[in-house]
C-alpha cells in the first residue's frame, strides 16, 4: 500500500492534534496537588449555602483562612493571592469554582493549568518514630523531628546527641498505637 506524501502529512497532523488534546486533558494524578486539594476541601467545609451565593463572602472567608494559614497552606494562599504580601491575583479563579460546588480535584486541575506552582506544593513525609531506626536517619531529619515538636537541642553536637534527645522526648510527643492481643 502506497501513500502520497500529502496523505502522510495529513495523518501526522491528525495524530498530533489527537496527542495534544490528550495531553491537554491530562488530569491530576493521585498524590499530586495534595496541598491544593486539602485547602480547597477545608475551604468548602467553611462555606455555608448562604456564603456560596456571594463571591464577596467567599473571598472574605478565603482571606480569613489565609491570614492564619501556616506552612504549605500559607504558600498556597500566597500563590493564589490570598495573603497580604501576595504578588499575584488569582483569587478569583478560586472564588468562582467555590461558588458552584465543583470537586476539589477539578478546581485544583484548573488552577494548575494557570499556575503550575499550585500542584508543586507537597506535604513532607512524616517520620514514623516507632518503625524507624533513629541512628539511620540523617541529622537534618533528626533536627526536623525536634523542630516539629517545638523542641531544640542546643547542646547537641553529634548525631548521637540528637538521637538521645529524641529518645528522651519521644514518650511526650510520639503517640504509640496499642498492640492488640492475638
Amino acid at each position: 500500500m502506497k501513500c502520497s506524501p500529502q496523505a502522510m502529512c495529513s495523518a501526522l497532523v491528525f495524530l498530533s492534534v489527537i496527542l495534544m488534546n490528550f495531553l491537554a486533558e491530562a488530569k491530576i494524578k493521585k498524590g499530586e496537588c495534595d496541598v491544593c486539594i486539602s485547602v480547597v476541601k477545608h475551604l468548602e467545609s467553611l462555606m455555608t449555602n448562604e456564603d456560596r451565593k456571594s463571591e464577596d463572602k467567599i473571598e472574605k472567608k478565603i482571606r480569613k483562612y489565609c491570614k492564619d494559614a501556616k506552612g504549605k497552606e500559607n504558600r498556597f494562599c500566597y500563590y493564589m493571592g490570598g495573603t497580604e504580601d501576595a504578588a499575584t491575583g488569582m483569587l478569583n479563579d478560586l472564588v468562582k469554582p467555590l461558588s458552584v460546588p465543583l470537586p476539589p480535584e477539578r478546581i485544583c486541575d484548573k488552577l494548575n493549568k494557570k499556575d503550575s506552582q499550585i500542584c508543586e506544593l507537597k506535604y513532607e513525609k512524616q517520620i514514623d518514630l516507632d518503625a524507624v531506626d533513629l541512628k539511620k536517619l540523617k541529622v537534618k531529619d533528626l533536627k526536623k523531628v525536634l523542630n516539629d515538636w517545638g523542641e531544640d537541642c542546643k547542646s547537641c553536637i553529634e548525631k548521637n546527641d540528637f538521637v538521645k534527645r529524641i529518645e528522651e522526648l519521644k514518650p511526650k510527643y510520639a503517640k504509640k498505637q496499642p498492640k492488640e492481643d492475638l
